[in-house]
This record gives structure tokens, sequence and C-alpha cells, in this order.
């Protein structure tokens, strides 16, 4: 792998890092909620599944994602479904009668688990990850290796937007720092994570 093909990776790649998805906008409701430092870390989950789908893609199991109709429908009912059930838990949410000490409670374990579920129930992850990352492998030079470096840059790159999603979510949470603001901000992002779950539902393998 030489200097020009990373040239060519590095801003494509961090242009899908930071495209606005379900996993970026969960980034900015925990951030909101819970607090930066908080919804970082719960980012971790979804580095978790990102690495594991990045090892299938190395291993060519993608292909069976590709293949298995049923499968893929499946992943995809359930990663929206999922969503769907995050968007009603926002949009019931009352800021009003929730306290500081209630809002503690949620894990830091059960927000890393929901950032790993949003992204391993999206089936279209691992199709992007198999069209977008071995254009950048050179045949004639060792595969594995090459998805490793990628791989990585990958995940790094991922963890400056989780970062960057949750610094945003941070400074909503000034601006909507009264129970009508929280409440519009949470119903606006349970829209959102619906449609999210719309797109998802219509997603086909090719």
């Amino acid at each position: 792998m030489n200097l020009a093909t990373l040239t060519l990776f590095l801003p494509a790649c961090f242009a899908l890092n930071m495209a606005p998805g379900p996993n970026n906008l969960l980034s900015v409701s925990n951030s909101t909620r819970y607090g930066y430092r908080t919804s970082c870390l719960a980012g971790v989950g979804r580095l978790l599944a990102f690495a594991g789908m990045i090892a299938l893609t190395s291993a060519g199991l993608a292909v069976v994602l590709q293949t298995s109709e049923l499968l893929f429908y499946g992943i995809k009912i359930l990663g929206a479904s999922y969503l769907f059930y995050l968007a009603y838990q926002l949009w019931r949410d009352n800021p009003q009668a929730k306290s500081e000490s209630t809002a503690a409670k949620a894990g830091l374990w059960a927000l890393a688990r929901q950032e790993f579920l949003v992204a391993a129930g999206n089936p279209k992850a691992v199709l992007i990850f198999t069209a977008f990352l071995p254009q950048f492998v050179d045949p004639a030079q060792p595969v594995g290796a090459q998805f490793l470096v990628l791989g990585a840059l990958f995940l790094g790159l991922e963890l400056i937007a989780i970062s960057a999603y949750a610094y945003m979510g941070l400074h909503m949470r000034r601006w909507f720092a009264d129970p009508r603001g929280k409440r519009l901000f949470n119903r606006g992002c349970a829209v959102l994570l619906s449609g999210a779950a719309s797109v998802l539902l219509m997603a086909r393998r090719g």
C-alpha cells in the first residue's frame, strides 16, 4: 500500500465516518442526556461492531450476507425494529420528571451495548465495508495486512467522528437546558431514528 492510495482512502473514509446516521445520532443524544465522556466511551460498542464487520470482510465471509436473501432481510428487520424501539423510548421520555440521579442510572455498559446493536443491526454496513475497503487493496501484496491497516485507520477516524458528534451534543445540552427544549430535541431524534429505520427497511442487497 503506497502513499497515493492512503491519500485517496483517508478523505473518502472520513466522509463515510462523518455522514449522519443512526450511530452518530445516538452519540449526539447520549451526550445531550449523559455527558460528553459517557457518550464517547459508549461509542466503543460501535467500534467493536465495526471491527467485527471489517474482520468478516477481510475473511470473505461477507459474501454470505450478499448471497443469502433470508439472512440479509432478517438482520435488516431486526435492526430497523431496534431503531424504532429507541425512537419510541425517546419520544415518550419525560425530561421534566427525570432527575439527574435517575438519568445517571443509565449504565455505560447499557449505552455501549445500544451502540453495538445499532451498528450490528445494519447489514448495509457490512456491504459498505465489502464494497469500499477492497477498492484500496492491492492484490499483488498481502491482503490481510492491508485490511488490518485500512481497518485500523477506519476505526481511528470513526473515533474522531464519535468525539465530534458527542461534542455537538454537549453544546445542544446547553442550548436545550429546559425540559421543553429537551423534549423537543428527544422527539426530533426519535423522528430521525424512525426515518433511518424506514430507510433501512427499504435497503436492497444490490
